[in-house]
């Protein structure tokens, strides 16, 4: 029986799961839109904890102000790099002429850097409630509490990851691990989320074995991540291209972004592919309103979803909203994935 703590938790968690969807779905508005450096400082934006609305709100000398800023921050960081050994990073950092190019103000692109951190700020509240509600497993279940602590402190080096993202004025690289880094702080909270969810029910059992439903997921699940990363590397490209073109010739930037295009693509044919396999292994293997069940038609939507954003990127020249939404849906096809993966996990096997 699930206490009323308990389930306080479940509840708290699961709201955390969707804040922080939405939190990359901010970020994919961001960068479709190119607000990544709406705000040129971190955590404040133009120094103030509510933007300003016009550029007559700033001093004359504000782009250089904050150029100077982001140059003393990155100097920081590379000497981090070099300490753990990443020279050849850190020389990147110091060498990146576009960290010195100013920004101009934009009011627009300021308050939509400025609502993703609001939403960012959201996030890291409820994550903060979700591990100090999840004492209640201390006795019962402490990997809960465990791994509800731990996100905290993922979190927090997601910020401090952020404040280089804009320090960096958006170095590749960094807008790429900052992207995988919520990537794990939604398997943990998906994590808490199941078990807590499944602590105190016995687990199901099925007369079909589930060893290759199994082991085939863990494959997608990989799959997935592989394509997410490619993605990454696609959107990196597609900045790096329409910084040079002064975002004029967005029909252009597809063609111009070269063969990692074409291994997203093409990979995208085998996600669709393991997909199709997982859900016609699990409809083989339950029935009626299984959990597995009801998530595997959850996944197809979303993969059709995923699918139809990812064509109009490829032929409608990149809509914004099209690129908001790839992001989003990919990331929730891996939640999927991996939800639906701690669901076969605690399913056992009978014989006849």
């Amino acid at each position: 029986m699930i206490s009323r703590s308990e389930q306080r938790f479940i509840r708290i968690n699961f709201i955390t799961i969707i804040v922080t969807l939405l939190v990359i779905l901010a970020g994919g508005i961001v960068r479709s839109t190119g607000s990544g450096m709406g705000c040129p400082d971190w955590p404040k934006c133009f120094d103030r904890y509510i933007p300003p609305t016009n550029v007559s709100q700033l001093p004359s000398d504000y782009k250089e102000k904050y150029v100077a800023g982001r140059i003393k921050k990155n100097e920081k960081f590379a000497k981090y790099l070099d300490g753990i050994g990443k020279k050849e990073l850190a020389d990147s950092i110091r060498n990146d002429k576009t960290i010195t190019l100013p920004e101009e103000f934009n009011p627009a692109k300021t308050w939509t850097e400025y609502l993703n951190r609001l939403v960012g700020v959201v996030a890291g509240i409820f994550m903060l409630l979700t591990a100090a509600f999840a004492f209640v497993y201390k006795k019962t279940a402490k990997r809960i509490l465990v791994l509800s602590i731990l996100n905290v402190f993922v979190i927090i080096l997601q910020a401090w990851l952020g404040a280089f993202v804009v320090s960096t004025n958006l170095t590749q690289w960094v807008v790429t691990a900052h992207m995988l880094i919520a990537l794990l702080i939604l398997a943990i909270s998906i994590y808490t989320y199941s078990y807590a969810k499944q602590l105190h029910k016995e687990r199901s059992v099925i007369m079909y074995r589930i060893l290759w439903l199994k082991g085939f997921l863990f494959f997608t699940i990989l799959v997935s991540i592989a394509q997410i990363i490619l993605g990454a590397e696609v959107r990196e490209n597609v900045d790096m291209i329409a910084k040079s073109l002064l975002l004029n010739g967005r029909d252009t930037w597809i063609a111009k972004v070269g063969n990692v295009f074409n291994y997203h693509r093409d990979l995208a044919i085998l996600v669709i592919i393991t997909n199709g396999v997982i859900y016609k292994m699990v409809i083989d293997r339950f029935s009626g309103k299984a959990a597995p069940l009801l998530t595997a038609r959850f996944i197809l939507l979303t993969l059709l979803i995923q699918l139809l954003s990812g064509f109009a990127l490829a032929y409608l020249s990149l809509p914004p909203v099209a690129q908001a939404l790839h992001i989003l849906f990919a990331t929730l096809l891996f939640s999927l994935q991996y939800y639906l993966y701690l669901l076969v996990y605690r399913t056992r096997t009978y014989k006849q």
